[in-house]
């Protein structure tokens, strides 16, 4: 609902998320951003640390003393194999990695938050081979945790990545 940002733009119809459509003006928007998560086309880190990019997100929803989000952290981390390469510079700018290291990042900070959705635009279009290949790897270890939608304009992509396929 990214539209309700622009005066005067709307939209008619229905976008149903558990039998709600998310369109309506009297959905809690919170709510909804908890439970689907977006990682946009171009990596988008956070201006901030690798640490804060996904602790974020994690406490606007819940409160974790230090040690539990330090878990987290390195548990999504892990997850979307940038702990090893980031371990030792938790406290460096996000901007500072590669761009297929921030668009791993991105996935980190978006699972970090447990949504129930992932929503991706085109996640790979900006990255080399060996960096699409393990978000391709990514995807396809989570998709048995969540819900994942791919936009995507490479036929062998959604052929590799997807169970379903929509056009």
């Amino acid at each position: 609902r990214m539209y309700d940002l622009y005066p005067g733009q709307r939209a008619t119809g229905e976008v149903l998320f558990d039998g709600r459509n998310i369109l309506s003006s009297d959905l809690d928007l919170n709510v909804l951003r908890a439970r689907v998560g977006m990682v946009f086309q171009k990596p988008t880190p956070f201006p901030m640390s690798i640490y804060e990019n996904i602790a974020f997100g994690v406490r606007l929803h819940e409160r974790l003393g230090r040690a539990e989000m330090d878990e987290r952290v390195e548990d999504v981390l892990r997850r979307v194999a940038l702990w090893g390469e980031v371990k030792d510079r938790l406290g460096a700018s996000a901007a500072a990695l590669s761009g297929g290291q921030q668009q791993r990042l991105c996935i980190a900070r978006t699972i970090a938050t447990r949504p129930e959705v992932i929503l991706l635009d085109e996640p790979t279009s900006a990255l080399d081979p060996i960096s699409t290949a393990r978000i391709e790897e990514l995807l396809d270890e989570l998709k048995g945790e969540f819900t994942i939608a791919i936009v995507t304009h490479n036929m062998q992509q959604a052929a590799r990545c997807a169970d379903r396929v929509a056009f």
